[in-house]
């Protein structure tokens, strides 16, 4: 039998907040505790940083520039430089966790590299026209300089996907996107999602609700518009982000923005609401899997990584165009067509996601590799 790997590095785009990817990242680095991690940038809350265990980090010198945090997403046209400075010399496994260029690391050849794939760049693939209309940039002098940007990036992220041995995938559109974009095969490992059940009964269910960080690719604006045709409905929007204070400027009565929530607040919307709505094309989506653990059916746009979890009908109520209109006629059509027992059909769908499962399917990808690597190299 091979010997485990001695000099484990875990390779991850940024630190600011605690997101989807980061939780991967928890798990990943629980697995290989004694991992050394890279990152561009650490400046995690103390509090979530205390859910990573990692014996060192080593960041980048986007790390030395004062309030990065604030306007990180500027330095994108300088991250394949600064990843690709990482000295991973001495690591026989590196495992990078990659949604913008973690995957582009300079790895040695007597290295094994694989790389758990959030996404490749969306912005720079097939998003990049609805990044740019939603982040008002595509007419003008900036229209072009972003263009341009996103054309180098394309052609860096596809080069670099040379130097990954393997890819693991968060969902089957991930999947599909890294089978265009990069030419390659990839196993698909969900993430983890917190699926506690309900910690009590609650009451009769009223209004809608939705979770997420307020950025143009969320699809909130379009959500607000769908409820502005809903004057009798109300929908509850958790969650922060750079739009928070125009789409609280421009919404109507019945919408309400609660800004970002602990997390035990969180479930009580959750669980109080009649249905959560969710508009964006994600890679995964662990929100909405939140909410089917909180016994919440889900009203969605018909696209993306939610469905490998989502199922019309049953828990979730999936609508075809991306329109306020659609939207608002799916709230009403799903009022009265949702099954009696569909609060239980939520939690069953979504008891397959818990980190349990995820470690151990992880693990087992990354054993598999491994000993494919050594036996390879002992002949």
């Amino acid at each position: 039998m091979p010997a485990a790997p001695r000099n484990v590095a875990v390779v991850h785009d940024w630190l600011v907040d605690r997101a989807g990817a980061e939780r991967v990242l928890e798990e990943i680095l629980a697995l290989f505790p004694d991992a050394v991690l890279y990152t561009l940038i650490d400046r995690l809350p103390a509090a979530d940083a205390t859910r990573l265990p990692r014996r060192a980090t080593v960041t980048s010198w986007l790390q030395k520039l004062p309030g990065v945090e604030r306007y990180f997403t500027r330095c994108l046209p300088l991250m394949p430089m600064a990843v690709q400075q990482f000295d991973l010399s001495g690591h026989d496994l590196v495992i990078s966790s990659s949604h913008c260029v973690a995957k582009g690391v300079l790895v040695p050849p007597e290295a094994l590299h694989l790389c758990y794939c959030h996404s490749p760049m969306r912005y720079a693939w097939d998003m990049q026209h609805e990044y740019l209309r939603t982040e008002h940039l595509d007419r003008g002098p900036k229209s072009w300089l972003a263009r341009r940007m996103f054309h180098r990036l394309r052609a860096w992220d596809a080069y670099t996907a040379n130097g990954v041995d393997h890819f693991a995938a968060n969902s089957e559109f991930v999947r599909r996107r890294i089978l265009k974009a990069y030419r390659r095969e990839a196993v698909v490992i969900h993430p983890p999602v917190e699926v506690a059940p309900p910690s009590a009964p609650g009451g009769e269910r009223q209004g809608y609700v939705t979770v997420g960080r307020l950025m143009g690719y969320k699809n909130t604006a379009l959500m607000v518009e769908a409820f502005r045709r809903l004057p009798q409905r109300q929908l509850t929007v958790v969650g922060g982000g750079p739009q928070l204070q125009a789409l609280r400027r421009s919404a109507p009565s019945n919408v309400r923005f609660t800004g970002p929530l602990p997390e035990a607040q969180k479930q009580v919307r959750l669980q109080g609401a009649r249905a959560f709505v969710f508009a964006a094309v994600e890679d995964f989506g662990i929100a909405p899997v939140e909410a089917l653990a909180a016994g919440t059916p889900v009203i969605a746009f018909g696209r993306g990584g939610a469905l490998d979890y989502l199922r019309h009908g049953d828990n979730a109520w999936l609508y075809a165009a991306p329109t306020p209109e659609a939207l608002a006629e799916a709230i009403l059509a799903s009022e009265s067509a949702w099954p009696a027992d569909v609060h239980e059909r939520c939690r069953r769908s979504a008891e397959r996601f818990g980190a349990g499962r995820f470690r151990a399917e992880f693990a087992a990808w990354v054993d598999a590799r491994w000993d494919a690597w050594c036996e390879a190299g002992a002949r």
